[in-house]
């Protein structure tokens, strides 16, 4: 077996891994969620969006970019340690990638800020799945 025949079994073996990890990736965005744009913050401008899917869990919200090959979320926040900040709409160049449906929140949870864009029918759902969490004293007794 010669170097040249090596070297191209390595590399139809990686486009197999490649092609393996998008199609699960594919799969995974494809079992449905909510349509959302997500940043962490603090950002410039209107820079470091990106476009997924969040879905809701009992506990956590996890958060899939498009653009990604990681096979788990890329972001997770904690139902419990989710804050609510400010409710603002798109300015200047977010535009290019928002309309004027778009509610922009502000979201704390621990040491992390972000802000996630969602549509109206989105953005009750959200609110609705952090307002209806247990409280810290209901959960003490489920420990």
């Amino acid at each position: 077996m010669t170097i040249g025949m090596v070297v191209l079994i390595i590399l139809v073996v990686l486009l197999a891994a490649f092609v393996a990890a998008f199609v699960y990736r594919l799969t995974v965005l494809r079992r449905g969620g909510t349509a959302a744009i997500l940043r962490v913050t603090p950002a410039v401008g209107g820079s470091g969006w990106r476009h997924g899917v969040v879905r809701y869990g009992d506990g956590v919200l996890v958060f899939y970019k498009l653009s990604s090959l990681r096979p788990g979320p890329d972001s997770r926040m904690s139902r419990q340690g989710i804050e609510i900040g400010a409710r603002r709409g798109p300015v200047g160049d977010e535009y290019d990638i928002m309309t004027d449906e778009i509610v922009i929140l502000e979201v704390v949870d621990g040491d992390r800020t972000y802000e996630i864009a969602l549509d109206r029918g989105a953005l009750t759902a959200f609110l609705s799945w952090v307002e209806s969490r247990p409280s810290g004293r209901s959960m003490r007794g489920r420990r």
